[in-house]
């Protein structure tokens, strides 16, 4: 095993790999790279359900949510059920430095915490609007999608915190009370997508359907529910491993998302932590823009019944 020593009782193997097929990135970055950072990400995923994508030598990336048997103890764990597998499932509680650097050992490179805290699952801490940007690199329009998030907000008397995805999108979250329900933060997340889309629908659209989107930003608003988000901070399986990285709403024009990645990451951040920093104070959803939302159909669940309806036509031949 090349490369190995030990950090707050954790044995790091195989330091010196190739973390990625074809990139210079190896294990020892990545994992120099969760450790100098740590606090700040630990701070993100504290109590929520993890689940996380890792790469082992010569496989595919998976994501893995329930731990594997030889997870060590000082490992906090919560069972939880999963629709997808209809069983119950153990996922961690990355809630310190130990935790997080047996993860960074497993090949652990994205993070994917949960909207909500393992004890009030019914009541997430955020709502999050996923922005996705239409094919290409182009991430101007992405720069406005966000402004118009953030004046559809601001009409709200919303504010939010604005983070790339690590990808090519952004992420816009807002902070909410322990009053909103899972139901009542998907509905006021539809409905702010929506009213996003009406203030320029040139350039931004709620449409589910990759075909129906005509070019646009999407305003992805199915981040709801038992739904996670990869976390401020953590790095992303692609060619130059990116993160995401917290953003001022005044440097979006200054910035793209390949400014942000696992060697430029921490010297940008030095001893600060952004995206604490720039969070707002929880807020409370009216009772109307929840009301506006419940008045909106479900993306997903919509887009299923139109594929449904549209391969129908196909075999029918109309």
């Amino acid at each position: 095993m090349s490369g190995g020593e030990e950090r707050d009782g954790v044995s790091l193997t195989n330091l010196d790999q190739p973390l990625l097929a074809g990139d210079n990135a190896t294990k020892r970055d990545l994992v120099d790279y969760l450790d100098t950072i740590g606090d700040r990400l630990v701070r993100v995923l504290t109590d929520r359900p993890l689940s996380v994508v890792r790469i082992l030598r010569g496989q595919a990336p998976f994501m893995q949510k329930n731990v594997p048997k030889y997870t060590p103890s000082w490992v906090r764990t919560v069972m939880l059920w999963a629709e997808s597998s209809q069983r119950e499932v153990a996922y961690a509680l990355c809630n310190d430095r130990r935790t997080l650097l047996w993860f960074a050992n497993q090949r652990a490179v994205e993070y994917h915490p949960t909207l909500a805290l393992a004890e009030g699952l019914h009541h997430p801490t955020h709502l999050v609007l996923d922005l996705d940007p239409p094919d290409g690199d182009a991430f101007a329009p992405v720069v406005g999608a966000a402004r118009l998030v953030r004046q559809a907000l601001a009409d709200l008397d919303l504010v939010g915190a604005v983070k790339t995805s690590g990808a090519k999108g952004l992420h816009v979250f807002v902070p909410l009370d322990e009053q909103a329900t899972t139901e009542e933060a998907a509905a006021a997340t539809r409905a702010i997508a929506v009213r996003a889309e009406r203030l320029d629908p040139a350039l931004a659209t709620t449409a589910f359907i990759r075909e129906d989107r005509g070019g646009k930003v999407f305003l992805d608003s199915t981040r709801a529910g038992g739904a996670t988000v990869v976390a401020a901070y953590s790095p992303r399986l692609r060619p130059g491993v990116p993160v995401s990285f917290p953003v001022g709403w005044d440097d979006l024009d200054r910035i793209t998302p390949g400014d942000f990645t696992l060697r430029t990451a921490p010297g940008l951040l030095g001893d600060d932590d952004p995206w604490a920093a720039h969070m707002p104070e929880p807020q409370r959803l009216s009772t109307e823009l929840v009301e506006e939302g419940r008045a909106i159909p479900v993306a997903r669940v919509q887009a299923m019944h139109e594929g449904k309806r549209r391969a129908r036509a196909r075999r029918e031949g109309r």
